[in-house]
């Protein structure tokens, strides 16, 4: 089973019950989910944001993020990672500060010892 979010109706469903937390480049969107004991994830991005090569180079950093830090997030969450405009001209270490700075506020961070 893949942890990706794709439906259309699963993005709806957390944009409207979860909670949002923002930063200068993402926004990062938290449910609570009953039925799963793994994190699911869903990545959007605006055309706004830019062409189709700079929205999927953005989307490959934002996965790469997720999975670096996958094992820092408490079970049983779906996120969804909005990329903002201007996210396209910022580092990979600075979009990744901010992922874990959004999660900590979320308050999904496991305890580090």
């Amino acid at each position: 089973m893949k942890d990706t979010i794709k439906k259309a109706s699963d993005f709806k469903n957390i944009y409207t019950n979860g909670k949002s937390q923002a930063s200068k480049n993402l926004v990062l969107y938290v449910l609570k989910s009953s039925a799963m004991e793994r994190n699911r994830y869903g990545i959007s991005v605006s055309h706004k944001v830019g062409n189709s090569v700079v929205r999927h180079t953005l989307i490959r950093r934002i996965r790469e993020i997720y999975r670096k830090n996958v094992d820092k997030i408490k079970d049983g969450y779906d996120l969804i990672i909005v990329l903002r405009v201007g996210s396209d001209k910022t580092e990979f270490i600075k979009l990744n500060e901010e992922f874990l700075q959004l999660c900590k506020r979320q308050d999904i961070l496991e305890k580090e010892d």
